[in-house]
């Protein structure tokens, strides 16, 4: 790790615990502007988030890092298959919170660490170890108990947590560095979206300066509240062990759960929690093992410096 800095590990802490509570909090944002279309939430998001991250590399002079990849023709690829991925995400995110599935968007995000394991052993041919096939067996479990007592496939979930993994991969291949790499992805995303703002407002459907000062600012800030967390993850990434932010990770989801069950009083019977339950049962298998697998690689390294 580059910073053993105490100081420099709590500032990391604080700027990860943040950002996952800002990821966590993101139903209520968007619960917020529940009389807007998605879709034009969407592309309001895309907008500003274009502006917003332009603002913040001008500032860190970061604009020869972020225009790199364009002399790449294979990260240019990658980067408009990824934009396009969380761009789907992003969209069926805000239009299953504004149609209360905010429990399938917290589901969703518990299944993805999971997910991403098994993606990295079909495309990377990482061994998938004992524990790490029990913990996906649970959360498959889940899956089939919400399809046997509801009669369908829990498919917000699903679609969630494999776009959201997918589109993870895309960003792990393409090598772009967080902040820049969202610029792109915005960027390949931002024509359409503007495009669609304006035939908006000139048939005059626009929600855009035609619902209130609220909803004018809740869209224009949907740029920071996207742009903010990454940025205050990326921070703690740096300065935290992989361990710490795996943990945090279930932050999130877990916010989210509690917004569902409590605050907008989704539906929840025997059978969600049984859902819930084996899901949970699969993370609490898969992050043990994790941390067993990360301490017995540190002793490792330990003894072969002593050596």
């Amino acid at each position: 790790m580059r910073h053993t800095d105490p100081k420099q590990k709590t500032y990391g802490f604080l700027a990860a615990l943040a950002a996952f509570l800002g990821w966590g909090l993101l139903p209520v944002y968007w619960k917020s502007l529940i009389s807007v279309n998605p879709f034009e939430i969407l592309c309001h998001r895309v907008i500003w988030s274009l502006v917003f991250i332009a603002v913040i590399l001008t500032i860190r002079k970061g604009w020869s890092e972020t225009l790199v990849p364009l002399k790449s023709p294979r990260d240019l690829l990658i980067l408009a298959a990824s934009s396009l991925m969380i761009g789907g995400n992003w969209l069926l995110y805000i239009w299953a919170v504004n149609t209360n599935h905010v429990l399938d968007t917290s589901l969703g995000y518990y299944i993805n660490p999971l997910v991403n394991v098994l993606l990295g052993f079909i495309f990377f041919r990482e061994r998938l170890r004992p524990l790490q096939l029990a913990a996906i067996g649970l959360a498959a479990l889940g899956v089939l108990n919400s399809v046997i007592s509801h009669g369908e496939l829990p498919w917000i979930s699903l679609v969630l947590a494999v776009s959201f993994g997918l589109y993870g991969l895309l960003r792990k291949i393409a090598s772009v560095e967080s902040l820049p790499g969202l610029f792109l992805e915005t960027m390949v995303l931002g024509p359409f979206a503007l495009a669609y703002i304006l035939w908006l407002q000139t048939h005059g459907a626009s929600a855009l300066f035609h619902q209130g000062v609220q909803v004018d600012l809740l869209l224009i800030g949907a740029g920071v509240v996207t742009a903010s967390p990454l940025i205050g993850f990326a921070f703690g990434a740096r300065r935290l062990q992989l361990t710490t932010l795996g943990l945090l990770q279930y932050l999130a989801p877990s916010i989210a759960f509690l917004l569902g069950v409590f605050v907008y009083k989704e539906p929840f019977t025997t059978s969600h929690m049984v859902t819930f339950a084996l899901i949970w049962s699969g993370l609490a298998v898969y992050t043990a093992e994790s941390v067993a697998v990360m301490r017995g690689h540190r002793r490792m390294v330990k003894s072969g410096h002593a050596a």
